[in-house]
């Protein structure tokens, strides 16, 4: 089975004026090619800016896109919610709002990643971390990715989640897919 790899992170926010980094974007760019190279799967919010960009490195490279909409249906996701719709092969409609959009976005990765990001990836990272995830930061991103190293330290809980750090964004892929494939070997999930 393909691995699942997430890609978490800052949406563009038209409501509070949130601003996406140039350099935060090229990086989710970056990793979407990355993950459809080692011809994984990638899972994100189906929303504009990071998962977007993301979702585009991905379909560039013939890669396998899923989404996952805080809204119940096709229509919702595209007009109340402004969401895009190209660039995904599959879009998964839970009509749980936020919240419960993340649980299941994240819960069907096999590892995620974190670039930048604001309060809605802070829960999603919590969530991931929670359920004993492998987890990518990818440094130098901005947002809730700078702050992760100190809230695993102000949480103070192991989960056996494992978090890895890395500014290239080739590396950190390529590190999270040994981490995956260990983790099922020791499972016996081939």
């Amino acid at each position: 089975m393909k691995p699942k790899i997430g890609i978490m992170g800052s949406a563009n926010e038209r409501r509070t004026g949130g601003v996406i980094s140039s350099k935060a974007k090229r990086l989710a760019y970056e990793l979407g090619k990355e993950i459809a190279r080692h011809n994984c799967i990638l899972i994100n919010g189906a929303c504009s800016g990071i998962p977007e960009e993301s979702a585009k490195g991905a379909k560039e490279n013939d890669g396998f896109v899923i989404g996952v909409s805080p809204a119940k249906d096709m229509e919702e996701h595209a007009r109340r919610y402004k969401f895009p719709v190209r660039h995904y092969d599959v879009i998964i409609y839970t009509g749980f709002g936020f919240k419960g959009r993340n649980v299941v976005n994240v819960s069907n990765c096999d590892a995620v990643i974190i670039v930048a990001g604001r309060v809605g990836t802070l829960n999603e990272f919590t969530i991931a971390y929670d359920e004993g995830k492998v987890i990518g930061v990818m440094q130098g991103s901005g947002g809730i990715a700078d702050f992760v190293r100190r809230i695993i330290q102000v949480a103070n809980k192991r989960t056996g989640a494992r978090v890895f750090y890395d500014s290239d964004p080739h590396r950190l892929v390529k590190t999270l897919l040994v981490e995956v494939q260990r983790r099922r070997r020791s499972k016996r999930i081939e």
